[in-house]
Parts: structure tokens; C-alpha cells; sequence
């Protein structure tokens, strides 16, 4: 039997406790004029993601230096140290500091301008691919610029790491040049620091800077100076970027961050769909015929045409579209199908690149050769591309070679999310019938979200189904049709007690000013029906102009008055009102519909139209696509722009004048919006088209457009083509 002490000889020695170091610790050089704002906002957007429990963020300015804006802000005031340039001496004395305060605690250590913008969760998934007991010095390897080039005294061969997109070493590389800093301060070959730093860890740690292919687009650099990133962020180098420099301002760096948490949102929400379609999956082998088919895995042929109307269309493209849904059979592509083509190609080269790294390669996109593109309703958008592409190998034997391939794609939709928004302007209550219309739907998606605004919420001013709308309806004779319209407001408006008011602006003239007779007199007897409507007739003199029409019409309401800009000509019903309030927000979005014209009846009616303004077919009429006179909008709105451009008379021009001042607007203000939708409820009733040959080329030309446009559909021109071929011939003759 062994003794205390024979038995303690054969029990392990336990080793004294180890504090784990953490990755990674940043340095921040700033100074005292930056603190309260590049500095601040650099600590309230990439210095928060950076992980607490790996990682630390420092900011290192002259001695005395104080953040009033936020006294939590880590601030590190170096003693003897100013904020004058070049700050060789600061950025030294910040590495100092790093190696006396810290060096056994992190792996690695990054020094950061105020005005780089760096991605921690990708920064850490870089780290952690590779050694930090290794002597490494990481960043975008420079030699200097064309004007400087032979002029930093840099050995042939030597290089350094360029400061500005950042600089990293590691816990080794810090190690070895610390004792050594005092010396390389005091013996400077130039003005840049960061070259200086570079050449003492070259000296004294023995490494250069990195020199890889991909530190170019892991340490982005912007050479636009004050203009870097003040664009479009949609592009593969901030994708692929781990630090991007130079931003400039602290709006653009709270843009950048927006920027990156909405593509973690996307990420996120694909996530979300693959673990569904996984569930599914299970679903279908537990219980079969249980899966949802929305949760189908993303494939061309999903949809199953059961008839030959149901099979999609593809549409070709190349930098022109090639359409068989347009007027104009080929066309530039809308913006909005560039920016689709340009993200789905970005997500797949993304996708592709995902492991280049550990394969030492990187496969680039040159451009976009052909592609054909559809719409599944139910499922997504298909594409197929034709790609040339570019293959890049770093590792091993070098070689870039031309690469063409093609891509099939799907876009799938994603899930619907049913939100409740009650009581408040531009909201409505939800629909009562919910599992009866959504039942479906909300087996699957069952987490039903609400959103309620109490009344500190500007949108929550008035409710929805109070507040008015002010049409304002120019006129100029048409006695007629102006009889047409008031009846549509009686039945749709003032005997369903709705909230409007109605001014009519009528120009008179020596030629009808028996008919502002008649209609003043008629509108009388409405107002003595509905005594508690506003409704108002305005007289104008001289030449008609509609720009002037509406201006006056408008100079009844105040600010917050919504109007709605409607000719004497159109139909439409109470679900239009709703609309016109949901679609129109002050001093945010004014609402321009896309209304269905009606062809002349007689082209494919043999009925009474007049009863039925809401026949839309392929024959009875189409979407006016370019129409811009009937909108609604706010009138603090309609003078924040500038109003109509009053010297243009008759009709036409004026719409798109002002269509374009707030598209305009719209660019100087992120936050302003055009909405423009189809309006199924909003028709434009025919009536022959008179083009006044006095009107100018512009005004004469729109006008004829608009006459030919709605004379007849394509197929029944076609038809009628067909059935009188002798009318083929008449061009002929001369």
C-alpha cells in the first residue's frame, strides 16, 4: 500500500492557469478634431460589431484629447504625443502601447485610421484561417505611388503595408520589433508613416507586407478620395471587401453599416429558407403529401403548365431587351432589370468564390454575354445566362485564362409576411376574413406580425377613412361630359357620404360661355343636394391651360391638404379613394397611377359602354404607360417643387413637367418617393382626340401619340388588316 506522499508522486501536475488570449485587438488613430464625429461614428457602427469576447477596439489621439459626444468612447490620450502630420510618432507610440499593455493577451493586433470602415465577422473568419504564432504582416502591399516611386528609399524588393485600408500583424511580428521602436522613430527615411512602420517591422521582424492577389480586394482601397462610397454600395468590391477606405463622413459610415446589416439580412432570410424547405422535406417523409410545394427546392421546370395559355415566356436580352409583353418589341432595359441582373450576378459569384481562398483561386466577372429571363408567379424569377468570366489561380503555378459558361438561375421569392397595421393614415384595418382568404398561407406562416402606432407617430394625424380628398378637375366646355362626371361623384362619392370636396376650374371663352352658364347653374343644384360637400366652380379667362387650371384649383387648400389632379374625362369608384390616401404621404411619397385607357368602343364593342367603364380587356383598351396627368399628392408637396410650369396653355407637357420636378426631388432626397402603380379602378374614358395644329412640336407630337395609341388594340388592327387585305395595298399607290 503507498504512502500520502508515493501516491501524490503518481497524480498528474496540474499547470497553473492560463488566461486564453483573445483575436484581436484594434487601434484606431485619430485626433482630438475627429473625436466627436468620424471617431464616434466609428465606435457606434463597425466598433460595436467587433465581438467582446474576442476582440477590443482602442482610439489613440494627442495627450489631452477628450470625446464630449460620448464618454464611454475607448480613449487612449498618448502622453507627449500632438495631432499634428505626419503622425509617425503616434502611430509608433500607439504599437507601443498595444506591445506594453497587451501583447500577451491577443493573437493579433490591427492598426486603423478613423476613416476606414472594417467587417469584424469577416475580419475574424479571415483571422482565424491562419497561423498567428507566425511571424505575419498583413494589409494591401504598396511600394508607393508613380510620383513618389524611388523616392521613399525602400531597398529593392522591400515593400510595406499601405496604412489607410488598415494594417495587421501579428502577436510575433509585434513581439520582435517593440524593443526596436524608439530606434526606427529617430532614424525616418520619410513622411509616411506607414512606410516607416513598414520598414521597421521589414528591419527588425524580418517579413515584408503580404504580397497577395486577393489583399487587393480584402483591403479596398478607393482612389475616388472624398467621393469613395458616397454612390452606389451595389458593387462586387464592397462585397468582397473586409475593410473599405477612405469614408470621408460620419453619414456615409451609418450608410455603409445600413448597407452590410441588410445583406445579413438577406443572408439571414435565406438561411430561413433553406432550414423551411429542409423541414418540409422531413414533413413530406413523415406525412406524405404534407410538404408545401412553395418550399419546393429552386428549379426551372416547377411550375406545370396545363394548358398552352399557362406555358411562360421567356424573354432574350442582351444590352437591349427583346420583349414580346411591350409596344416596343425592343427596348433598353429598365433600371430596375440592370440592377436585378447585377445583384443575381453578384450573389452567384459570390457563391462561387466562397472557398477561394482555400483553393488559391478567384474566378472574376467580365460581362454578360445573352440571357433569356421569365416570371413564375408562384415561385421566382428564371434566368439563363451566357457568362464570360475570367479564372484567376494564386497559389501554385499562376495562370488566368477566359472562361465562358452558362448559368441557370433561380430568383425565389420569399416568404409572405402578413402585418396588422390599425388606426393611422396610410394604413387600414385587417381584412376581416383572414383564415378564410389566407388560410392557406397561414398554415405554414403562422407568425402573424402587428404593428400598432399610437399617436406620437406622425403617420397617425388623422385616420385613413377621414382624410379628405380635394379633386381638383380642370375644364373647358364639354358640357356633356361634365355631366357624366358629376353624376360619377353623386353615386360614388356624396350619396356614399365619403370624404371629398370637389373644385371645378372651367377657362371661358366667347365660344362657350353659354356652357359655364349651364354647368354653374347645375352645380348649384348639387351643392343645394349635398349642402355639406365643398363644391366649388372657379372661372378662368383667356387661353385654356390646364398647368393654370390646376395651380388655381389648388390655391383653395392648405398645406396638408391632400389633392387629387383628375380630368373631366375619367371613372373610377370608391376603392380609388382608398388608394389615393394609402399611396400619397406628406412631405414622403406622391402617387401617380397607371390608368387603362379605353380604345374607341366601337373597334370592339357592339354594347352600350357607358353603363360598364370598367371592361378591361386586351381589346378594350391598355395601361398609358407614359400618362402623367392624373396624380395625387400633398399640396405642400406641389409647392415644394415648384408647382406646374404655368406658360405652357392647352393640354399636355405640364404632366410631365411635374412628373419629373419630383423625380428630381426624389434625388436630392433619399426619403422622397414617386409611387407609380397600375390602378384598375382609374379609367380613362374615350373620346375622339382633336390635336390642335397650333400647339407646339413637343405638345403636337404627344398629342398625335396618344390619338394613334388609342384608336384600336394591335389584334384588332390585325384582325381587321386581314379580314380587308386590299387596304395593305393602298400604300402602294402613289
Amino acid at each position: 500500500m503507498m504512502t500520502d506522499d508515493e501516491e501524490r508522486q503518481w497524480q498528474p501536475e496540474v499547470p497553473p492557469e492560463v488566461k486564453p488570449r483573445r483575436l484581436l485587438f484594434v487601434g484606431v488613430m485619430t485626433a482630438q478634431k475627429y473625436l466627436d464625429n468620424r471617431a464616434a461614428s466609428v465606435y457606434h457602427t463597425w466598433g460595436q460589431k467587433l465581438p467582446p469576447e474576442t476582440a477590443q477596439i482602442a482610439f489613440f489621439s494627442s495627450a489631452g484629447s477628450v470625446c464630449h459626444t460620448d464618454p464611454n468612447l475607448p480613449l487612449v490620450a498618448l502622453p507627449g504625443v500632438d495631432d499634428s502630420y505626419p503622425p509617425q510618432k503616434k502611430s509608433f507610440l500607439m504599437l507601443k502601447y498595444m506591445n506594453d499593455h497587451f501583447i500577451d493577451d491577443f493573437e493579433w493586433f490591427m492598426r486603423a485610421d478613423d476613416d476606414v470602415f472594417v467587417r469584424g465577422d469577416r475580419l475574424e473568419e479571415f483571422l482565424r484561417s491562419l497561423n498567428s504564432s507566425k511571424p505575419l504582416f498583413i494589409g494591401q502591399a504598396g511600394m508607393g505611388n508613380k510620383e513618389e516611386f524611388g523616392m521613399l528609399s525602400l531597398s529593392p524588393g522591400e515593400n510595406f503595408c499601405m496604412g489607410g485600408p488598415g494594417i495587421i500583424i501579428s502577436r510575433e511580428v509585434l513581439r520582435r520589433m517593440a524593443p526596436h521602436m524608439k530606434y526606427c522613430l529617430k532614424h525616418l527615411l520619410s513622411t509616411h508613416e506607414d512606410v516607416e512602420v513598414g520598414r521597421c517591422i521589414g528591419k527588425f521582424a524580418g517579413v515584408p507586407c503580404a504580397w497577395s492577389y486577393e489583399m487587393q480586394t480584402i483591403f479596398y482601397h478607393n482612389g475616388s478620395g472624398a467621393a469613395a462610397f458616397t454612390g452606389d454600395l451595389h458593387s462586387k468590391q464592397v462585397h468582397r471587401a473586409i475593410t473599405l477606405h477612405p469614408v470621408k463622413t460620419s453619414e456615409h459610415l451609418y450608410r455603409i453599416q445600413n448597407y452590410y446589416n441588410a445583406l445579413k439580412l438577406l443572408s439571414l432570410r435565406h438561411e430561413i429558407l433553406k432550414l423551411r424547405r429542409e423541414v418540409s422535406d422531413m414533413n413530406s417523409l413523415l406525412y406524405p403529401g404534407k410538404s408545401d410545394p412553395m418550399l419546393a427546392w429552386p428549379t426551372l421546370n416547377r411550375f406545370r403548365p396545363e394548358s398552352a395559355e399557362q406555358v411562360l415566356e421567356w424573354e432574350f436580352f442582351t444590352k437591349s431587351l427583346f420583349s414580346h409583353l411591350d409596344f416596343n418589341p425592343k427596348r433598353a432595359p429598365r433600371s430596375s432589370l440592370k440592377w436585378a441582373q447585377n445583384d443575381l450576378t453578384m450573389q452567384m459569384m459570390d457563391s462561387l468564390n466562397q472557398y477561394s481562398q482555400q483553393r488559391g483561386r478567384v474566378i472574376d466577372f467580365r460581362e454578360l454575354l445573352y440571357g433569356f429571363q421569365r416570371l413564375d408567379p408562384l415561385h421566382g424569377v428564371h434566368y439563363v445566362l451566357d457568362l464570360h468570366l475570367v479564372y484567376r489561380r494564386y497559389s501554385g503555378k499562376k495562370m488566368t485564362a477566359p472562361v465562358r459558361r452558362h448559368a441557370y438561375l433561380e430568383q425565389s421569392f420569399s416568404s409572405i409576411d402578413l402585418v396588422e397595421e390599425v388606426d393611422c393614415v396610410g394604413t387600414s384595418p385587417f381584412p376581416p376574413n383572414l383564415k378564410r382568404d389566407f388560410g392557406r398561407l397561414l398554415r405554414y406562416h403562422t407568425d402573424l406580425k402587428k404593428r400598432q402606432l399610437d399617436s406620437t407617430d406622425p403617420l397617425c394625424s388623422k385616420l385613413v377613412r377621414d382624410e379628405q380628398v380635394n379633386f381638383v378637375v380642370p375644364i373647358s366646355g364639354r358640357y356633356a361630359t361634365y355631366l357624366r362626371f358629376i353624376k360619377l361623384m353623386e353615386d360614388v362619392c356624396f350619396s356614399t357620404n365619403q370624404s371629398v370636396s370637389l373644385t371645378i376650374v372651367s377657362f371661358v371663352t366667347s365660344d362657350n360661355s353659354e356652357t359655364f352658364l349651364d354647368t354653374e347653374k347645375h352645380l348649384e343644384s348639387v351643392r343645394r343636394r349635398y349642402p355639406q360637400y365643398d363644391i366649388s366652380l372657379l372661372r378662368a379667362e383667356g387661353n385654356f391651360s390646364r398647368a393654370k387650371a390646376l395651380h388655381l384649383g389648388s390655391q383653395r387648400f392648405a398645406n396638408d391638404s391632400l389633392l387629387f389632379f383628375v380630368d373631366v374625362d375619367m371613372a373610377f369608384d370608391v376603392e380609388t379613394l382608398s388608394r389615393i390616401r394609402k399611396s400619397t404621404k406628406m412631405g414622403r411619397m406622391v402617387y401617380y397611377p397607371i390608368v387603362f385607357s379605353q380604345y374607341d368602343p366601337s373597334t370592339w364593342s357592339t354594347k352600350d359602354t357607358s353603363v360598364d367603364h370598367f371592361h378591361l380587356t386586351q381589346d378594350s383598351g391598355y395601361w398609358r404607360q407614359f400618362g402623367y396627368g392624373i396624380a395625387s399628392m400633398y399640396r405642400a408637396d406641389f409647392e415644394r417643387v415648384g408647382g406646374f410650369d404655368q406658360s405652357i396653355y392647352g393640354w399636355g407637357k405640364e404632366d410631365v413637367d411635374l412628373f419629373e420636378k419630383y423625380i428630381k426631388e426624389g434625388e436630392k432626397d433619399s426619403r422622397f418617393a414617386v409611387f407609380r402603380a397600375v390602378d384598375p379602378t382609374l379609367v380613362h374614358i374615350y373620346h375622339p382626340i382633336h390635336c390642335d395644329a397650333k400647339l407646339d412640336s413637343v405638345q403636337l407630337t404627344m398629342c398625335l401619340g396618344t390619338k394613334a395609341a388609342s384608336l384600336a388594340s394591335e389584334s384588332v388592327m390585325t384582325r381587321y388588316l386581314m379580314d380587308n387585305p386590299s387596304l395593305l395595298h393602298t400604300l402602294d399607290k402613289p
